[in-house]
């Protein structure tokens, strides 16, 4: 039933006509925008989710450290341990490989699960059933003894919910190329991170009532059910792209031998200097970024002096902020071009903005919509940007090793961190916080500067070798020809 009310809604939208639907010949599915858009808009709820649930945990900090006796390192390494598999295992790389060879369906069906049962073991882990001894208490207890048994559980969690998150959202960024390549790519690519940072957004603004209201692992557990919810989604996505691949198979041609995936493919990719330039900015920017957020309701509490609730909603400016600004960029890169000079400007406001945080006591309103706006800057020009770097059966590769890379980032910095934090504020412990002691931030804020510092001068690198291989990444990208 569900398939026939959305199909009724991929034509209300715009989409294919009904009548001679699947004998129409000419025109393949993507070739209608209603139903490309549609396609784009059921990948991106499930990537809303997988946002939302990446930052849950973040305005819930000081809660888990008073319920579970956590320091800030804990926190650190709880949060930082999503990015484990895909630094250390290579996973978001061997998902873009899986991706390449295997297709979108079994990819994009098998991460998701994983993204499914880490958010469940993560909730689960944080829960008063497994902090009063419930199933596996006895076990998280045996080993590794200088961590509780809730800190090994929830990183165990993230652990798998990153196994399966970088991967799919290298899976959403293929659909997106092979959907809208030759369209509006950058805009659908503006619009699926505006969808995805509202999962961020909402992150921010709703667990501390939520958990106000009813219990401190109920807004985990309310991400669980969006992962579940996005999940359904992407099995009728995966209906239409069947459609697709047949219409593909009768009106144009399959990949011929040459265009396929080969692990050769790997050396071409990495011998790249655009490649990797762009690379290199995707891990430093992030790491300025996405780590800066986990602790940015906790930091804006100390900084400013304001209540918990309302510092949620101060660091949800920025992802609220990326709704707004990102399409608007990504129509801009269609249009105009400039993706090059647009990640340099993305860049330097970065650090301009983290220096103001750290030193000074300006409005943290206004920092965080500045932020947006930087956080809009780049991403909107540099993913579309990888597809006119990379070829199209590389492109998940391509993906997914800018992932795994920038997933050090991830998993190191927020542990770096929580360690600068704590040794920058020896004695203050959570009770002492809970009393109104204060952190001081500066030094750990100061740590993101120098990532930007980075970010800077591999964007001005990108742009410099541009002109050399002449990818084009200042023209604009709505031309088939790119």
């Amino acid at each position: 039933m569900m398939p026939h009310i959305f199909e009724l809604l991929v034509v209300l939208l715009g989409g294919i006509p009904k009548s001679g639907y699947m004998n129409h010949i000419s025109k393949v599915l993507r070739d209608y925008p209603g139903t490309r858009w549609a396609m784009m808009l059921l990948v991106s709820f499930l990537m809303a989710a997988n946002y939302f649930f990446y930052d849950v945990l973040s305005p819930l900090k000081a809660t888990l450290q008073e319920h579970l006796n956590m320091s800030s390192q804990d926190y650190g390494i709880i949060v930082g341990f999503y990015a484990f598999p895909n630094t250390f295992l290579l996973m978001a790389i061997l998902g873009g490989i899986i991706l390449d060879k295997l297709g979108i369906r079994p990819t994009g069906f098998l991460f998701a699960v994983f993204m499914l049962i880490g958010a469940s073991l993560t909730a689960y882990g944080a829960s008063d059933y497994f902090h009063q001894g419930g199933i596996g208490y006895k076990f998280m207890s045996s080993f590794l003894t200088g961590y509780s048994p809730e800190v090994k559980m929830m990183s165990l969690g993230m652990l798998i919910f990153g196994l399966g998150a970088e991967t799919s959202i290298v899976v959403t960024s293929k659909i997106l190329v092979k959907w809208f390549k030759g369209y509006e790519i950058a805009l659908a690519f503006g619009i699926n991170l505006a969808l995805a940072r509202i999962g961020t957004a909402l992150a921010f603004v709703l667990p501390e009532s939520m958990a106000q209201a009813f219990n401190y692992t109920t807004p985990v557990w309310f991400g669980v059910m969006l992962l579940l919810i996005g999940f359904l989604g992407f099995l009728i996505y995966m209906m239409y792209d069947i459609k697709l691949d047949r219409q593909v198979k009768d009106s144009e041609r399959l990949l011929s031998k040459d265009e396929e995936f080969h692990f050769s493919d790997l050396k071409k990719l990495f011998t790249n200097r655009s490649f990797l330039f762009i690379t290199a900015l995707c891990v430093t920017f992030y790491a300025a970024v996405f780590p800066f957020l986990k602790y940015a309701p906790d930091f804006i509490y100390h900084k400013y002096g304001i209540s918990r609730e309302t510092a949620g909603l101060v660091a949800s400016f920025l992802p609220f902020g990326t709704v707004v600004f990102t399409p608007l960029f990504g129509l801009f890169v269609d249009k105009i071009g400039k993706s090059a000079s647009m990640m340099i400007y993305g860049s330097v406001m970065l650090i301009i903005i983290h220096l103001l945080f750290g030193l000074t006591g300006f409005n943290p309103y206004v920092l965080m919509i500045l932020l947006g706006i930087a956080f809009s800057l780049v991403p909107a020009a540099m993913w579309p940007s990888v597809a006119k770097i990379v070829p199209e059966a590389r492109i998940g590769t391509a993906y997914g090793a800018m992932f795994s890379l920038q997933n050090l980032g991830l998993f190191a910095v927020p542990i770096l961190a929580g360690t600068i934090l704590d040794s920058t504020n020896p004695g203050v412990t959570p009770e002492m916080i809970e009393a109104g002691a204060q952190l001081n931030y500066t030094p750990t804020i100061l740590m993101f500067v120098i990532f930007g510092v980075l970010g800077v001068i591999f964007a001005f690198l990108l742009k410099w070798d541009d002109k050399h291989s002449g990818y084009g990444l200042e023209l604009p990208s709505n031309s088939k020809e790119n």
